[in-house]
């Protein structure tokens, strides 16, 4: 059995052994892998949006098998309630009282699939359980599985039958992200290995205490106040952008904090680089910035705003980041 206090290089490792185990189901992703797992690290959620069949499904699958933890899957629909995901009180005759009967929410690893198919009512219903890590059904309050993470998919080309994600739910997601189509070479691989799927024999590379300490272990790497102060200001000129209706959030700073302190584990690095910022400035910004409709006009997106702020804020040098003293 591990020892419950790892070492710097055995924390290194087991974030190594968890993207390699990902990655034996999730063929030429690795990028996209490591942004998942840096999210993971941080408790955050993620919203994967991409076309059918890319593997947004599997990719909570793997997750969830690589650290040994419970998974539910919610398929959102039209007629989807939340009672239906948060769970009911249904009275017991033998008990003469009322027992909660918990709903899918109540998992390590929740998968959403295709979660703009249902009504902003049931959407609104994660909202709590998103940001407080508990649900309140009839007015008592039930404590969520740790870790928990939510994992939601949507489809970007079908818009009948869909509810766009409101902004307050769209900023409690950590990173939104796209896997986009395999390489040729993955491709083939996948068809090749087609009798046996490699999910069936994925094995868990990480305790879900192993997973909880290596969170605590993210919240410990050292971040310089030039770090904070160059966060500070990319979310402060999204707020002031001519393009923009709509910035990026004080919860959106801590986000883009908080996974760059993760992607600085992955590395091997106790303390933050401004590049370790500008890695994860996409996937945590891109979502929670909303553009004028003359913007929109003119052909522009989330993603050239975000490529604009990396490129007008002043970035601090790397001896304030590591932490020396003159």
């Amino acid at each position: 059995m591990r020892s419950s206090v790892l070492g710097f290089d055995q924390q290194h490792e087991l974030i190594e052994n968890m993207i390699e185990n990902v990655s034996r189901v999730i063929k030429g992703k690795r990028e996209i892998i490591e942004m998942v797992i840096t999210s993971l690290l941080c408790g955050g959620h993620v919203l994967l949006e991409d076309v059918p069949g890319v593997g947004k499904t599997m990719m909570a699958r793997a997750l969830a098998k690589t650290v040994g933890c419970t998974l539910k899957r919610i398929q959102f629909t039209p007629d989807l309630l939340p009672s239906d995901i948060m769970g009911v009180s249904i009275y017991n005759q033998k008990l003469q009282d009322f027992e909660f009967r918990p709903g899918p929410i109540m998992a390590n690893f929740v998968l959403a699939d295709e979660i703009n198919r249902t009504s902003p009512r049931t959407q609104s219903a994660l909202l709590e359980a998103m940001e407080e890590r508990h649900v309140t059904v009839d007015g008592v309050t039930y404590e969520l599985p740790k870790p928990f993470i939510l994992m939601a998919t949507q489809n970007p080309i079908e818009h009948e039958g869909t509810f766009a994600l409101p902004e307050a739910q769209l900023d409690r997601f950590m990173m939104k992200l796209h896997l986009g189509y395999p390489d040729a070479d993955a491709e083939m691989e996948m068809l090749e290995k087609a009798a046996v799927h490699p999910i069936e024999s994925l094995k868990p590379v990480v305790t879900k205490e192993e997973l909880l300490e290596l969170q605590k272990r993210v919240k410990r790497i050292h971040v310089d106040r030039s770090i904070r102060a160059y966060i500070v200001d990319l979310v402060q000129q999204s707020r002031i952008h001519p393009s923009l209706l709509l910035g990026a959030s004080p919860r959106a700073a801590a986000a883009l904090m908080h996974a760059a302190q993760a992607k600085a584990l992955i590395a091997n690095r106790g303390y933050v680089v401004p590049d370790d910022v500008k890695a994860v400035a996409h996937p945590v910004l891109g979502h929670r910035l909303i553009l004028r409709p003359e913007a929109r006009a003119a052909g522009m997106k989330q993603a050239d705003l975000v490529d604009e702020l990396l490129y007008w804020v002043p970035v601090p040098n790397f001896r304030q980041a590591a932490g020396e003293r003159s």
